[in-house]
């Protein structure tokens, strides 16, 4: 994956989820992200819309943006990919690292694996575009 993806990715801890079931559906989450999988950890209860969502229709679609005024600066990601319930004790650890705090809600964790990401980074010129898709 481009580094310039990576980076900004790293930089940013929202991410904005779109989600289709019976309806669809959009939220808002933290995430850490996971460099070795590519892949978002995120923290919601098994109840809500877009987690319900999730359950009739794993595959989903998401964005990371910088918030900015000037169209030089213009940074964002979107992705999609498949999320799904995460156990482990490394999903764990990376967002527990992230987001310490959150350890004391004792959240249900999900694993976003991305399949693939297109950023426009303005930064490197007007509607500049970098892409990644997952090896088959």
């Amino acid at each position: 994956m481009d580094n310039k993806i990576l980076s900004f990715i790293g930089e940013h801890h929202l991410l904005s989820l779109a989600t289709q079931g019976e309806r669809l559906w959009c939220c808002s989450l933290f995430y850490a992200y996971d460099h070795n999988q590519h892949a978002f950890v995120v923290a919601s209860e098994a109840t809500t819309e877009h987690m319900l969502n999730v359950s009739a229709n794993s595959r989903v679609a998401g964005t990371v943006a910088l918030e900015t005024k000037s169209v030089g600066k213009i940074q964002g990601i979107q992705f999609s990919g498949e999320m799904r319930l995460c156990d482990s004790s490394a999903c764990n650890e990376l967002y527990f690292k992230a987001f310490p705090y959150a350890r004391v809600m004792n959240p249900t964790l999900w694993i976003i694996t991305v399949e693939e990401i297109k950023m426009t980074d303005n930064t490197l010129g007007f509607g500049k575009k970098l892409s990644w898709k997952r090896p088959s």
